[in-house]
């Protein structure tokens, strides 16, 4: 329904009867004039003075609070260095666990090792860190004072002109002069611009990736400056809200020395970081400076989360923790029960200096604390160091992998959080947005409807089929392209009008101009004349082929145009040639599009052309091409033809063409295409045709000046993909935007005239109101004429009552109008396009007026201006007329049916949140395998909690006796087994299921605490669709089944809106885009395409998890496997805390010995190929699982490393048990066997072997034997009172040493080794298969994944053929709605109260074998009703007067499928 503003009204009339009488205006102060000055608040806003004469002692004053332009994005200096990254590398609890065994061990009754030597493992860990840290913020330094000391032209007080300063000199009151290509070093108040409008280009692609170019406005007031602005003529005070991040959003006023106040916004703000465009001169005022800009207030860096493997792994760090505690709770027990068995002191225990012993109960405590001290190595220090080493070089990989580039956009994948890369392999919910992310954002004119008449547009339909042909077009017709000749005769079915001329249609055509692109370095300060391309042009987008009935009937509204000045309307029209006129206009005007041309660099048009010969009669021109004889050069074009098959076609050649709303009865009928195929006219079988070489004999009949051939081609750059649409559909029907002001537009009708409408006011998109509006000066009637253009569920609502409509006719022609209308908008909706309606409005001057005072009061308001201004628009944008509705096609990205297809074989659930309409949605989920033809879809629309939640349990309930019940997740050791599904009773295939909802239902499940029933109905399908939903809705939706599943969530999107739902997510990827860059600064990672998504996730995903996980398992059994040894040995030394293996040996073990396997393994390790990987999705599975590491795989690693250490042990030392080696010699064979059991373990668990592998593991060991030969022949000394000196030497001149390392290893890893080929042999694990297959030859192994997913995959449904890229109209399967309707409002209420439900259900031969339904054996036909429910009881027609929302399941070329009403 209709929008008011009576509030707004009420709340003027409350200030007038507070006393302030006089009408608002633009000079009107907000606040009360007593107030003054001193109303200002520093605390609350942001008070400018002006740096000039005048102002200059409050500049002073209170510039100096505000922060100055000197950024500095480094953490550190050369004085804090040093104190500060150690104090943030002592954050980390394993640091400081470490720092204190280090302080233990400096006590001498406690001191284990050499002093030096517990230092040195957590001094080279500190110290790796801290150099990456310095190298780091040196960098951010440097870039720092390259852009502090870039050079800008500031004013100088004194010297009254501008000088040229540095970057770091602006200080918030300085004002600026910008020079075109020049980086804005400031968020800047625009004052003045050299463009006679007053108008400013900006860049943004600096902060938001965008190449088209924005328009910034001076501040009211200014624009009408004829010279240079003087900053000493500048004697205003600026007022504006404090510094914010957000990018568009700005409010704040300007006062007067008389204390008046003009507003303004984010139009007239120049931020930092965007480039000055195709503006000569600008001026400004510094608002923002330094680190109180928007852009740097939104740069919050790559981010840093936790992964789940970290999360395990802390978790099994405090088992570690438990299991030391454990061990030297023994070792202390052990030390006082050793010396509590001697009756006298022993000779080793030494007396203090007074002569006495310490208790037994003190020396076990000290003998706890010096066993930790001398088991500290069962922390591992060094793995978080191997991890983050790890995941820089698996982040190398990704980055440098091809298939993840995009050749076409010349971009690579990003990766911007470094520390999660593992999860990649364990998601389980997808959630996706739309447009942009599925589909191309290429938006595509297809379809319109006007005053209830349905355009199909065939011709460009087929253009459209063959997409790969659109880029490969010939450029001989390029300087044509500038012709402008009236379109009666220029556009015939075998020739196309683009850009201004014509040429003969072929389905390689294209618009395309050569423009140079950006240079992609860095520069700061003034760029190089570089200009990007223009965005949302390409050829696709640009050219559109007309429908050949819309075309004749669009001449006709333009020479109805013409008439106008001669006989102006007393009232509206409402004729169809009226309205198809003023279609066109709006599609034209309502848009924020700009207009430059092709040259270099690109000039913005704002003088309309010559039209002095344009403005003839169309007979005097038709006369001069008789003379020319230019009909023998006409053509057809075979391709343009309709097809003789087609069934809309056929029915339309036998239509009469005169009676458009009957033959638009037939064209919906007939699957939704026009039945204008069979359309001939006289007027078109003359077909003149302008041919490549009569260019030089019209230009002596018409004048060259007429012509222009020389002026440049004109470019749109749009903000939007969808505006570029519509104003290159409209340029296809000859009605051109010449040029654009912000006070002018001027429109080129098809006989060449130009009218130049004033524009009156533009009420900009937003996205809550979900429109725009531009209000005109219509130049030919003087009306005020307001254009609206929006989404269809506002726009329907926002239209005048037909029952205000005093003539019966046309009241009835509004409802048939309206009822057509939105039955076209539902046809576009099922194809799967983009809708917007058309609408205008007539306002009197006086209204006008009025508004516009009350306009201008609310933009100057500080406080509440955003409802102030939604306020307004909602007052002028109501009572509207319907002038027709638009079809916009949005393309399927190349490759998403299979990237889905591939997904959801690998176990993951795909969710699509978008704020499309839920038709839309639906058929691009049906297009792109999201939903398959054989699903159960149930629809739920409602608003009221208690419908909700009635619905919800209903479906909940048929979808459990169709499905079974499903089993609660299983627990085996805290890890968490699949939950299964038992098939249903019945033999037969049980259809899947899918839901979809809107964002009202949304609200009703939050508010109604139905969060558990709607997860629990999401178990069971398919998929889920969430339309209508807003960016918070999104982002509620991903906490919600991240935090109540417990499960790895990853989201998707391109735009701004998507942000929210990306953060929440576990894993955020954004992609870039024709939407900006907003969505991958807020990402983790970024991708150019959603196809993607397949190789990142099912190979470098499972990559990533399967070597870090077994990478942290690995090092656990290490660290644990070798501190055993030292734990067994205190058995043997009474549990006095003493080493066999010398000091520096153990430090090396663990720095060089064992550190560079792990590295490589975590690295480069492949247990499964990537070909095989893609070819069987479901591997992906075991990730999800969480198979590789585990609380069972970690103890049963605790616990295979108890039993090595123990057998490197032991038989050692019963080898040597009765002779007469030393201990370091005992000691030196411990640590040899330990070194290769641990090797030889590492080598059995790589799935890959390369050269690279091979040297590391030969090299470590060939490292241990350099190194110990080397350290033993000679340190002497260096480990006092020891003495380890030739004991390598000694041991590998004795051949038992040798065989004692060739036994012991191989009896420690036998077990190991057995259970390995037993799971090899006979494991039945999807990777124990997939590895056996990737062993196989090429031949052997295609025909051994065909047999796989023979056995694995369900059988395909017969004749359910799936296109990839045009959307597929569904078929409903369930379509459960208590939709909010006024005409449905009994029914529901019915509903509700009997506690049945309303919907529909298409009937199918393999529904009428459902075991899901009440009678197996009954044929579903039109008008049964049956009840699904717990019985199967008739229900007699508990629900027949409700609204059947129907999914109209018509194609080309498929049959029509029998609708059936269902009762729940």
């Amino acid at each position: 329904m209709a929008l008011s503003v009576d509030s707004s009204w009420h709340r003027w009339q409350w200030r007038v009867r507070n006393g302030l009488l006089q009408s608002p205006s633009e000079a009107t102060p907000l606040l009360s004039p007593e107030k003054g000055r001193q109303s200002h608040s520093l605390t609350q806003q942001r008070v400018v003075f002006p740096n000039n004469s005048l102002f200059h002692h409050d500049w002073a004053k209170v510039s100096g609070r505000y922060s100055g332009n000197r950024i500095c994005t480094t953490k550190y200096t050369i004085f804090t260095f040093l104190p500060q990254n150690l104090l943030e590398q002592f954050h980390r609890w394993a640091n400081l666990y470490f720092l204190f065994l280090v302080v233990l061990n400096w006590m001498p009754a406690m001191e284990v090792f050499h002093r030096e030597i517990t230092m040195l493992p957590l001094a080279v860990v500190l110290f790796i860190i801290m150099v990456k840290d310095g190298v780091e913020d040196f960098k951010r330094h440097r870039f720092d004072r390259e852009i502090n000391c870039s050079n800008i032209q500031i004013y100088e007080r004194k010297a009254q002109s501008y000088v040229q300063k540095r970057w770091k000199d602006v200080r918030v009151g300085d004002f600026v002069q910008m020079q075109c290509n020049e980086i804005i070093p400031a968020d800047i108040l625009l004052l003045f611009s050299s463009d006679p409008s007053g108008i400013c280009h900006l860049e943004t692609a600096n902060l938001d990736g965008e190449t088209n170019l924005k328009q910034r406005r001076v501040v009211k007031g200014f624009s009408q400056q004829e010279v240079q602005f003087e900053p000493e003529h500048f004697h205003n005070i600026i007022v504006c809200e404090k510094p914010n991040n957000h990018l568009n959003k700005f409010k704040g006023y300007m006062e007067y020395p008389d204390q008046t106040r003009t507003g303004f916004g984010s139009e007239s703000l120049l931020l930092r970081g965007c480039t000055i465009r195709n503006t000569e001169l600008a001026v400004g005022i510094v608002i923002y400076a330094g680190h109180e800009t928007k852009a740097l207030l939104n740069n919050s860096g790559p981010r840093y989360k936790r992964s789940k493997i970290e999360r395990r792994m802390n978790t099994d760090v405090f088992f570690c923790i438990g299991l030391l505690f454990l061990m030297c709770l023994i070792g202390a027990v052990g030390h006082s029960l050793w010396n509590r068995s001697f009756r006298e002191h022993p000779p080793f225990d030494v007396p203090d200096a007074k002569g006495g012993f310490l208790p037994l109960a003190l020396g076990g405590f000290y003998m706890f604390l010096t066993m930790i001290i001398l088991l500290q190595v069962l922390i591992p220090i060094s793995l978080y160091v191997s991890i983050e080493l790890v995941k820089l070089g698996q982040v190398f990989f990704l980055h440098n992998d091809l298939d993840l580039y995009d050749e076409e956009a010349d971009l690579s994948i990003q990766c911007r959080a470094l520390n999660i890369t593992e999860d990649l392999g364990q998601i389980q919910y997808i959630f996706s947005d739309k447009t942009g992310t599925l589909t191309e954002n290429k938006m595509v004119f297809r379809r319109c409807t006007i005053t209830g008449c349905e355009y199909s547009h065939q011709e460009n339909a087929k253009r459209l089929e063959t997409p790969k042909e659109l880029d490969s077009d010939s450029e001989e017709w390029t300087q044509y392209q500038c012709l402008s000749f009236p379109a009666r005769w220029a556009q015939s079915p075998a020739a196309v009008r683009s850009q201004g001329g014509v040429q003969p249609l072929r389905r390689c055509q294209s618009a395309r101009v050569p423009i140079q692109g950006h240079s992609q370095q860095r520069s700061v300060g003034r760029w190089e004349n570089a200009q990007s391309p223009v965005a949302f042009s390409s050829s696709i987008e640009k050219d559109v082929t007309p429908d050949k009935n819309l075309l004749t009937k669009v001449q006709d509204a333009a020479l109805w145009l013409e008439a106008l000045p001669d006989s102006r309307p007393a009232k509206t029209s409402r004729s169809t040639t009226a309205s198809i006129a003023d279609f066109f206009l709006a599609l034209t005007i309502c848009n924020s599009v700009m207009v430059s041309t092709t040259t270099e660099p690109r000039q913005r048009v704002t003088m309309p052309p010559s039209t002095k010969v344009l403005g003839t009669s169309l007979e005097k021109i038709q006369q001069l091409f008789q003379k020319l004889k230019l009909s023998s050069l006409s053509q057809s074009f075979s391709s343009t033809v309709p097809s003789d098959t087609d069934l809309g076609e056929s029915l339309g050649a036998n239509m009469p063409t005169t009676d458009s709303e009957e033959r638009d009865d037939v064209s919906v009928d007939s699957g939704g295409y026009s039945t204008d195929g069979g359309y001939k006219s006289s007027t078109w079988d003359q077909g003149d045709i302008l041919a490549s070489g009569s260019d030089a004999s019209l230009e002596e009949v018409l004048g060259a000046p007429a012509l222009d051939l020389a002026s440049p081609e004109l470019c749109y750059e749009a903000e939007s993909p969808d505006e570029a649409a519509l104003v290159h559909a409209a340029r296809a029907y000859s009605f051109t935007l010449v040029s654009r002001t912000p006070k002018q537009v001027t429109v080129r009708l098809p006989q060449g005239i130009c009218l130049t409408f004033d524009v009156l006011c533009t009420l900009a998109f937003d996205s809550v109101r979900k429109r725009m509006s531009v209000v005109v000066r219509h130049p030919l009637t003087g009306e005020i004429v307001i254009y609206t253009k929006g989404a269809d569920s506002v726009i329907m609502d926002l239209l005048e009552d037909p029952a205000c409509v005093t003539e019966t006719d046309v009241e009835k022609k509004v409802r048939k109008i309206r009822a057509r209308t939105q039955k076209h908008l539902d046809l576009y909706a099922r194809d799967g396009l983009r809708t917007l309606c058309i609408a205008k409005k007539v306002v009197s001057e006086e209204d006008f007026q009025r508004w516009a005072s009350f306009r201008r009061e609310a933009e100057a308001s500080l406080d509440n201006r955003d409802e102030l201004l939604m306020e307004t628009a909602q007052r002028l944008e109501n009572q509207l007329t319907l002038l027709g509705a638009t079809g916009i096609e949005d393309r399927l990205q190349e490759g998403v049916p299979d990237t889905v297809a591939a997904l959801r074989e690998a176990g993951i659930q795909l969710w699509v949140l978008t704020g499309d309409k839920q038709e839309t949605a639906v058929n691009i989920a049906y297009s792109c395998r999201l939903l398959h033809q054989t699903d159960t879809v149930y629809s739920i629309n409602t608003e009221s909690q208690e419908t909700c939640e009635s619905i919800l349990n209903c479906v909940l309930e048929e979808v459990k006796q169709c499905h079974g019940p499903r089993q609660p997740d299983r627990k085996f050791f805290g890890f968490r087994l699949p939950s299964e599904t038992p098939p249903p009773t019945s033999g037969a295939t049980v259809p899947e299921v899918g839901l979809v909802i809107d964002g009202k239902t949304l609200n009703a499940i939050f508010q109604g605490k139905l969060e558990k029933t709607f997860l629990e109905l999401t178990q069971y399908c398919r998929s889920v669709l969430c339309c209508r939903s807003t960016p918070l809705q999104k982002k509620m939706i991903v906490k919600l089944v991240r935090d109540k599943l417990s499960v790895m969530t990853l989201s998707i999107g391109d735009g701004a809106n998507d942000v929210s739902m990306i953060q929440a997510a576990d894993i955020g990827i954004g992609i870039s885009g024709q939407e900006g860059m907003q969505a991958v600064m807020s990402s983790d990672f970024a991708i150019s395409r959603f196809r993607h998504l397949q190789k990142l996730l099912l190979v470098h995903g499972h990559w990533c998890y399967t070597r870090l996980a077994r990478m942290v398992v690995y090092y656990f059994y290490k660290n644990v496997c070798y501190v055993n040894l030292l734990f067994w040995y205190q058995f043997l030394c009474g549990f006095s805390g003493s080493t066999m293996i010398d000091y520096w040996q153990m430090i090396f073990f663990n720095l060089f010995f064992t550190s560079l396997p792990p590295l490589v393994f975590g690295i480069l390790d492949k247990d499964i190929s990537a070909e095989t990987l893609l070819t069987l999705p479901e591997l992906y599975k075991s990730g999800q699982n969480s198979e590789c590491y585990n609380l069972l795989t970690f103890w049963v690693s605790m616990v295979d490393a108890f039993y090595q250490s123990l057998i490197c042990f032991f038989i050692p030392y019963l080898t040597y048990k009765d002779s007469d080696i030393d201990v370091f010699t005992f000691g030196t064979s411990i640590n040899t066997i330990s070194l290769a059991t641990i090797l030889l373990h590492q080598a059995m668990e790589m799935k890959t072997w390369t050269i690279i592998h091979g040297l590391v593991l030969v090299g470590s060991f060939l490292m241990y034997f350099v190194i110990s030969l080397v350290y033993n022949a000679t340190c002497v000394t260096c480990n006092s009172p020891t003495n380890p000196y030739w004991v390598m030497e000694g041991q590998l001149s004795d051949p038992t040493f040798y065989l004692v390392c060739f036994l012991t290893p191989v009896a420690a890893l036998l077990p190991r080794y057995f259970f390995l080929s037993l799971q090899g042999t006979y494991g039945k694990s999807l990777i124990s298969k997939a590895q056996k297959i990737d062993q196989l030859p090429k031949d052997k192994r295609d025909l051994a994944i065909q047999s796989w997913r023979s056995k694995h995959m369900p059988a395909p449904v017969p004749g359910k053929a799936q296109p990839t890229h045009r959307p597929v109209p569904p078929v409903p399967e369930q379509d459960l709605r208590a939709s909010a309707s006024r005409s449905s409002s009994t029914p529901k209420q019915k509903c509700k109260e009997d506690g049945v439900l309303c919907g529909e259900r298409s009937s199918r031969d393999h529904m009428r074998d459902d075991p899901c339904s009440a009678d197996s054996s009954a044929k579903l036909s039109s008008g049964d009703h049956l009840l699904l429910g717990p019985r199967s009881t008739m229900a007699s027609g508990a629900c027949s007067s409700g609204q059947a929302n129907v999914y109209q399941g018509s194609s080309r070329g498929s049959h029509r499928r029998s609708q059936s009403s269902l009762t729940i």
